[in-house]
């Protein structure tokens, strides 16, 4: 996923311990840790070791520790780290203690995919809106909601209280459609459209840019066929 928030949006610190800043590093790791203890939870175990959750997770225990530090987790030397308190730690760090209306913008095949993303609901959120401007797919129902038209959209996002969009339309409406979606209220939004959109400085965007990802990959690749490393 691409670490951009935009042009004009750049940092952001969610408090940790004490009201201490996370940096947006270590914020991104937080939910593979969540992720990790999670799995952990579900085969029955109460403690875990960095190791085991670093493992888990995919970075290096020192790694886990550092990032944890800044939640005030420090875990028991010996003992490990408590994974129902942990889970806990995490998930108010994340703003996940309180349920995120979450409105989807777009419903071609990637919008139907993502609306009937079981993940979705399974991390804290409700997908509680369906939004397109094609007349074919307007009127229709996925994953349970009716799709509601484009022109329609600052009423949807009242009407639902969503404070999040998921945003999968065609980059030439990209824009225009984050612009309507700010005005209505919403103050995060996940796009799949290549290009930066512009927010005001309240207002966080992540995008996730599928045809930048595999051209990392490429280079990867390229790299280790021609004997190189990547430094």
């Amino acid at each position: 996923m691409d670490e951009r928030r935009s042009a004009r949006r750049v940092g952001g610190r969610r408090a940790g311990r004490d009201g201490q800043p996370v940096p947006p590093a270590t914020v991104a790791r937080l939910p593979g840790y969540l992720r990790a203890l999670q799995a952990t939870a579900a085969e029955g175990a109460v403690l875990t070791s960095s190791d085991e959750l670093a493992a888990r997770a995919g970075v290096s225990p020192a790694q886990l520790r550092k990032d944890l530090s800044f939640l005030g987790s420090y875990g028991r030397r010996g003992v490990g780290y408590d994974v129902a308190h942990l889970r806990e730690q995490i998930t108010v760090v994340l703003g996940l203690a309180d349920v995120r209306r979450v409105l989807l913008v777009g419903v071609g095949n990637l919008g139907h995919a993502l609306a009937n993303y079981a993940g979705i609901a399974e991390r804290g959120f409700v997908l509680v809106g369906l939004v397109d401007a094609d007349p074919a797919v307007v009127g229709t129902t996925v994953a349970g909601l009716v799709v509601e038209h484009a022109d329609d959209l600052r009423a949807v996002v009242a009407r639902t209280g969503a404070t999040i969009a998921v945003l999968t339309t065609p980059a030439s409406v990209a824009q225009r459609t984050c612009d309507e979606l700010v005005a209505a209220g919403v103050v995060g939004i996940l796009t799949f459209a290549p290009g930066a959109l512009r927010v005001p400085d309240h207002v966080d965007v992540r995008t996730v840019d599928v045809a930048s990802e595999l051209q990392i990959l490429a280079f990867h690749d390229r790299a280790r066929s021609a004997g190189g490393g990547v430094s």
